[in-house]
């Protein structure tokens, strides 16, 4: 049996505490859902704020809900851009992490730790990694056939909660890597 999975590609965005957000946005703002996303609960904002480095800026999306903390999840490439220290990290593991700023159309909140490169990872249910052999925090490779650029990603963490759908997700750099347009069916090799 093969083992599928959608691979979508994720964008540099932040994530941000409601205490981040009254600062960037004014007391009391909610985030405006725009779009929902693969995983369930969670949206792209029509909110946007400009990511500021020691070298430049960026303008990127907030995703939604908020969080206990804020996390800007950048490329390599993004994160050299505006001179931000970026660590390949899993989501939440933002301890020791990269600075920057925040800025919004209210405030600015300086982020002492927080910027990451996300380590290329699947989300799969219970009920997926039983089905493909899988434990939560198993390192796998995923083969993409795309055209011409082919390719074997390693190195791919599988995550596994009940609040999860199967997809695996990968950064911009990543995408460019395998020439992805849109999203594509990736195989898990375990």
């Amino acid at each position: 049996m093969k083992k599928e999975v959608l691979v979508e590609v994720s964008a540099r965005h932040v994530h941000v505490t409601e205490e981040t957000l009254e600062i960037l946005f004014g007391k009391g703002h909610k985030l405006t859902n725009k779009k929902d996303l693969s995983q369930p609960g969670q949206f792209a904002c029509e909110e946007k704020v400009t990511i500021v480095g020691e070298k430049g800026s960026l303008k990127a999306s907030i995703l939604g809900p908020c969080r206990s903390a804020d996390q800007v999840e950048l490329s390599l490439t993004d994160a050299r851009t505006v001179g931000a220290i970026a660590p390949i990290r899993e989501s939440g593991d933002v301890e020791g992490s990269g600075v920057c700023k925040l800025v919004g159309p209210c405030g600015e909140v300086e982020l002492k730790e927080g910027v990451i490169a996300a380590k290329r990872h699947i989300h799969a249910t219970p009920a997926d990694a039983e089905k493909y052999g899988l434990a939560d925090k198993q390192i796998v490779s995923v083969k993409i056939p795309t055209e011409g650029r082919s390719l074997i990603f390693d190195d791919v963490v599988v995550r596994v909660s009940k609040n999860y759908a199967l997809a695996m997700h990968i950064d911009t750099d990543e995408s460019n890597a395998a020439a992805i347009k849109g999203t594509v069916i990736g195989e898990i090799l375990a």
